[in-house]
């Protein structure tokens, strides 16, 4: 069963100023999770380096997000690419993002279903992208990491034999089956190189 939130923190998110509170906290939640001996859930700053390792190791100019939440990420990495693409279930989180981001041309927020939006954007592109997804999503759209809905959109990315597309997938351990969405992933795409570290699901070709 479902914790119901905080009041405090329900309160919070209503205030205008909130995501920029939570891109406050990112400095602090590192080292907290530093003192507490690093447990398996990493904190915001690692992800971040993640996402910008893997984009100057295969010089890629285009993120494409699933999981807007806050636009932490955006905020963060945003304008190290060229272009932006972040996709959000929640009209209102959106909303909200679109208003953040509405000076900077280069970032788009799209409102829908990942099922749906990526197929789309997929596309739309043109070059090989790095894609943020979050496990975690998939729980929003009322099916939390059910290891089929991830393969089917991973699938759809790593289908793309024009454009090698670099893949990282955060919460791996919110996924459902994981040992068996891996195995299934490797089988299918043998040209992939396929781990997980730091909680991180992380896809890239296999020949780079």
């Amino acid at each position: 069963m479902k914790r119901p939130a905080h009041p405090i923190r329900s309160l919070l998110k209503r205030l205008p100023i909130y995501a920029t509170l939570k891109q406050w906290g990112h400095g602090p939640d590192y080292w907290w999770w530093k003192l507490r001996g690093q447990p398996r859930r990493i904190p915001h700053r690692l992800k971040q380096r993640a996402v910008l390792k893997y984009a100057r190791a295969f010089a890629l100019t285009t993120l494409v997000e699933t999981g807007t939440y806050y636009g932490e990420m955006i905020a963060a990495v945003g304008r190290h690419f060229r272009r932006v693409y972040s996709i959000e279930l929640d009209p209102e989180l959106a909303t909200l993002a679109r208003r953040r981001f509405r000076r900077f041309a280069h970032v788009t927020i799209i409102q829908g279903d990942s099922q749906s939006a990526v197929p789309w954007l997929l596309a739309q592109m043109h070059e090989p992208c790095l894609w943020w997804m979050d496990a975690g999503y998939c729980g929003w759209a009322g099916a939390s990491g059910k290891s089929e809905r991830l393969g089917s959109e991973l699938d759809a990315i790593l289908a793309a034999r024009d454009h090698p597309h670099v893949i990282l997938m955060d919460d791996a351990d919110g996924v459902a089956d994981l040992s068996e969405l891996l195995a299934a992933l490797k089988s299918r795409h043998p040209d992939r190189q396929i781990e997980v570290a730091e909680n991180i699901i992380r896809i890239t070709p296999r020949d780079a």
